[in-house]
């Protein structure tokens, strides 16, 4: 079974996967890393010299690329990923789509200096700018977001709550 995470960047997606992925004996694709391996570039790199279309198209090429040569797996996905086109309505198609919902303050807390720089639509704004960004943002994909089969509100949660209720949901879609 692949299991695609999704929700808004920093939202715990690339650290819950590698907790899952380890704990399910699975592999983890990370849509962001696998682009870059792909594209040979980073991620901000590509919006920049190749625009946000260009780096979605990438993105989609990505995920079907890991569905289509791996087998059970876990996928962090790019918080824009489920945004764009068909995309939400294919990963509810080719796997189990969970929702890591946070809040933005909650977000901003678990943000580091590093996180905020890597994420190019972070960069360069002040807390309130940033925040103010997020909750709008956030507003604009929750519709797209709130389509996966399960939402999981992690802001009120602890990170060992949310990996074993997600292993709770995988066994129980396995289990029937």
């Amino acid at each position: 079974m692949v299991v695609f995470l999704i929700g808004y960047a920093g939202s715990g997606k690339s650290s819950m996967g590698k907790r899952l992925a380890r704990r399910l004996g699975v592999k983890l694709f990370d849509t962001d890393k696998v682009v870059e391996q792909a594209e040979g570039a980073s991620v901000a790199d590509i919006f920049y010299f190749g625009g946000e279309t260009y780096f979605r198209e990438a993105e989609r090429r990505a995920v079907e690329s890991v569905v289509a040569d791996n087998g059970s797996c876990i996928v962090a996905t790019g918080g824009g990923l489920p945004v764009w086109e068909d995309n939400m309505e294919w990963l509810n198609e080719h796997g189990l789509t969970l929702y890591l919902r946070r809040d933005a303050d909650s977000i901003m807390r678990r943000l580091s200096a590093y996180g905020r720089e890597k994420r190019p639509m972070f960069r360069g704004k002040s807390d309130e700018e940033l925040l103010a960004f997020m909750k709008q943002q956030m507003g604009e994909r929750e519709a797209f977001y709130c389509r996966a089969h399960h939402t999981i509100d992690c802001s009120t949660i602890s990170d060992d709550d949310v990996e074993n209720r997600v292993v709770e949901i995988i066994e129980n879609q396995i289990n029937g």
